[in-house]
């Protein structure tokens, strides 16, 4: 029996280093983008994008915000949910088409900015999300690439978005 547990956990320990291992042959960075069509106008998008304190009313990764002091003279909001604390920065607020936010902080195991371009058509208008992110930790880089995906949190606050405004009315 103790034979048995002891390649079990050689197997287990060898699994790990080699995650670790190819993990850290991963690039820290990567640029990932979604792309979603909604029945709304930029403005109605722009305006539940960027009312950050309403974020745990609709998308199920916030289970509260927090409005932290400003960094270098822009808004700076915490997102508080399963993972943590995660500060982003608004780095850049031009209404209704561009959102630019940024992780801010030390000692994170990941780190980078989203882009939300808002862009409008006939039936309502487009919203594109880019990741230039960075994931410093080689094991989570493993499991970003292989296991989650790069765009899976993208995907998931696009969809939480869609919900969120379906209920109103559409482009008239």
């Amino acid at each position: 029996m103790l034979k048995w547990t002891l390649i079990a956990i050689a197997v287990l320990v060898a699994l790990i280093v080699l995650t670790a291992l190819i993990g850290a042959l991963l690039p820290k960075s990567h640029v990932a983008s979604r792309r979603v069509r909604f029945r709304q106008t930029p403005e109605k998008i722009w305006a539940t994008i960027t009312d950050f304190a309403s974020w745990p009313s609709w998308n199920p990764a916030a289970r509260r915000m927090e409005r932290l002091a400003d960094h270098n003279g822009h808004a700076v909001w915490a997102m508080v949910g399963k993972q943590g604390k995660l500060p982003m920065e608004v780095e850049e607020s031009t209404a209704p088409r561009r959102l630019v936010t940024r992780i801010v902080g030390d000692k994170l195991p990941f780190g980078g900015s989203w882009t939300y371009e808002i862009e409008p058509s006939e039936e309502g208008c487009t919203v594109t999300i880019t990741e230039d992110g960075e994931i410093y930790n080689p094991i989570f880089r493993f499991m970003a690439r292989f296991v989650f995906g790069y765009t899976a949190t993208m995907e998931s606050f696009l969809r939480a978005l869609d919900e969120k405004v379906a209920a109103a009315a559409p482009v008239q």
